[in-house]
């Protein structure tokens, strides 16, 4: 017995993020008491959130909360929250894509969702953006498996694979694909594509920045005068998104592109946006494959306009990604293999709201 608060928690992977997957009963309804909650499990405010479960990175700062469906037509409610490593904040406007591939699973082990044969259809409803996204998990002899041959770009080893179908993701934020109303708008005498799909972006073509685009993470990590360019290049297109002031969110993630250089469609180097991404966010993968359909945006201006049903492979610093587009019911969908892992269960401890300047 001690004198922390005790909240049930599956530690788990999804695709190439990290972090503790909660039910939405668990924690306080009240969004500020959870928040607090949060950032206490996650250590924030250190760069190695050393007084939490935290990893000192975006990509293993990352939490889920999953709890029964609140809409006609989905399975189960999925509310992502990116957890700032240096800043006690916590974001909620965006979706996240690889936690994503843990949500089913999770789901299903959780009692949410019933084993429906060999493969299980999750319908999972991202609170976030509102949209409705389909997870085909493997669950033979009647149970989840997480062991397999599937490889992405990013994470070592094999695992069962994971499909995720992206219903309708255009808007995800704005409820619309191109939220300035163009495929191009001038910032700051740089050309971009503002656009919303499964995650608010700012693609810019890398050498309008001085980049070549191939730089490996760490290099781009390093170069405080790119990073300030782009935050300011980013910050001037959330207003123009209708996303207001955007400092203290995670959207929209600026995205440097260029011509491939390893039989892939695409390059990319995907920020998070005040870091590069080691690899690649699958919701990021959905909005730039998008991009590349999409005429006279940046990106098929630069590697010709591509039509669906295409598969577009985007080259990262890890690897690649691959994104099936394809019409069902005359609308685009996204298609995406992840895998995910179950890591560690039982309960994380949190100092209870009271101790922290707020009442549950």
């Amino acid at each position: 017995m001690n004198d922390l608060l005790a909240i049930p928690c599956v530690l788990m992977r999804g695709g190439t993020s990290k972090g503790p997957f909660f039910l939405a009963s668990d924690l306080p309804t009240a969004v500020r008491a959870r928040d607090k909650i949060l950032l206490s499990v996650m250590g924030s405010g250190h760069p190695l959130q050393i007084d939490g479960i935290g990893g000192g990175n975006p990509v293993t700062s990352k939490v889920a909360i999953v709890g029964p469906a609140s809409i006609p037509g989905a399975d189960v409610d999925y509310l992502f929250a990116q957890v700032r490593v240096e800043q006690q904040i916590v974001d909620t406007s965006p979706n996240c894509g690889n936690m994503l591939a843990a949500v089913g699973p999770f789901a299903i082990e959780a009692g949410l969702v019933p084993v429906r044969g060999e493969t299980t259809l999750v319908r999972i409803h991202n609170v976030n953006t509102d949209k409705l996204i389909e997870a085909e998990v493997p669950t033979p002899n009647g149970g989840v498996s997480y062991l397999g041959e599937a490889a992405i770009d990013g994470v070592p080893g094999g695992a069962a694979p994971i499909a995720l179908t992206f219903m309708d993701a255009a808007g995800a934020r704005t409820g619309q694909l191109f939220p300035t109303g163009k495929p191009i708008d001038l910032i700051d005498g740089v050309a971009v594509t503002c656009i919303d799909c499964a995650m608010p972006m700012m693609l810019i073509e890398a050498d309008s920045i001085g980049a070549s685009g191939f730089e490996s993470a760490a290099e781009l990590n390093s170069d405080r005068e790119l990073l300030q360019r782009l935050e300011r290049l980013r910050i001037a297109a959330g207003k123009r998104m209708g996303l207001g002031d955007v400092r203290e969110q995670v959207t929209p993630k600026p995205v440097l592109i260029s011509r491939p250089t390893s039989g892939g469609d695409i390059s990319v180097r995907y920020f998070m946006p005040h870091q590069c991404h080691p690899s690649l966010a699958t919701t990021g993968a959905v909005g730039i494959a998008t991009a590349c359909i999409s005429q006279d945006t940046i990106a098929s201006l630069l590697i010709g306009r591509r039509a669906p049903p295409v598969v577009l492979s985007i080259e990262h610093p890890s690897g690649h990604l691959d994104v099936k587009l394809y019409e069902r019911d005359g609308k685009v969908v996204a298609g995406i293999l992840r895998t995910a892992r179950r890591l560690f269960e039982g309960h994380v401890f949190a100092k209870p709201v009271t101790q922290m300047g707020c009442a549950a």
